[in-house]
């Protein structure tokens, strides 16, 4: 009985992902070191099921509120990836649905646990979710390492740049970063830009 309750509510998650695009199935940032886990695939966002399967792990450490859920993610990718309130709370809904996760109200708060059903389905998928949080602590160091780098450069050059400079260099430094997943195919083109940048800038 509990096997079809449960495919039912997995149809129905698919038509509301189907119906929300931003839920699909678009992988994590293999930019950031290689294909690991299932199907990753360029872009900064989980599908739906690699999400869920994030979520129960998380859970499994301890009961968590929404928002911490969403903090957690931020702070585990160094701020690269941060799920929306829009695709986290659908996806705790889901969970609660079909078993996996039972929440108690605090107040205005909502505090989700996870259960023994839950439990067991995070056990028979723990590789893919291992595989997931290996790239989400990867990619926070990534991001880490790239923020050190551009804060010792810019303590040593900060005083003889002009505002001007320092706003440009701050606009580079975030388009920079909003590309570190991007496919192969765009960073040789982003190359070729800061490439033709520096040569204008000597004076070639």
């Amino acid at each position: 009985m509990h096997h079809h309750f449960e495919k039912r509510h997995q149809h129905k998650g698919r038509r509301f992902m189907d119906r929300h695009p931003g839920h699909g199935s678009g992988r994590f940032a293999a930019g950031f070191g290689g294909g690991v886990g299932r199907g990753f695939r360029t872009g900064r966002k989980l599908g739906s099921g690699d999400l869920q399967l994030v979520i129960l792990a998380l859970l499994a450490e301890k009961p968590r509120h929404g928002y911490e859920i969403i903090k957690e993610f931020e702070e585990r990718s160094g701020g690269f990836y941060g799920p929306s309130p829009g695709m986290v709370y659908p996806a705790l809904t889901y969970l609660e649905e079909i078993g996996h996760a039972t929440v108690a109200t605090e107040g205005t708060k909502k505090l989700y646990r996870i259960t023994a059903a839950g439990s067991s389905h995070l056990a028979a998928h723990r590789t893919t979710v291992d595989a997931i949080l290996e790239q989400l602590a990867r990619i926070g160091g990534k991001m880490a390492r790239v923020r050190e780098a551009f804060a010792g450069e810019e303590a040593s050059d900060e005083e003889r740049m002009t505002e001007a400079l320092r706003a440009a260099r701050r606009q580079l430094k975030s388009a920079l970063i909003a590309k570190l997943g991007a496919e192969p195919e765009e960073q040789g083109r982003i190359a070729q830009i800061l490439q033709h940048a520096a040569e204008a800038i000597r004076g070639k």
